[in-house]
């Protein structure tokens, strides 16, 4: 079992920047995905980014060159660096784990932070 606790969101004006965290704790195995997704009043969660194991990173065209995932191993924290944000980043931000012990894979979600971009 792997849990995981965001924190770091807030209410920001447009153009302004915040850094969610990702604490994870329990069994972390050694290959493992870590994510951030995102859902808007109204509309489905959408994938954000994402860091591997072995450090290759993934955004969603929207936040490229805004936002940069990084991790701190020493701290099984993984950050969500987000800058010149936009009323469209408005979300319930939630981090993502995945991971796998031998073929076994399994996911976890924390419970989410609300990020609100105020225009």
């Amino acid at each position: 079992q792997v849990q995981l606790v965001e924190s770091g969101g807030g209410l920001v004006q447009a153009g302004g920047s915040l850094r969610l965290s990702c604490a994870a704790s329990g069994s972390i195995y050694s290959r493992y995905i870590m994510g951030w997704y995102r859902q808007a009043p109204g509309k489905q969660r959408e994938f954000v980014a994402s860091l591997t194991s072995s450090g290759s990173t993934n955004y969603t065209e929207s936040v490229q060159g805004r936002f940069t995932i990084s991790r701190d191993n020493a701290k099984n924290t993984v950050y969500l660096q987000m800058n010149t944000l936009k009323p469209e980043d408005t979300a319930v931000y939630y981090c993502n784990a995945i991971q796998w012990y031998g073929s076994v894979r399994s996911s976890y979600w924390g419970q989410g932070t609300q990020v609100t971009v105020s225009s």
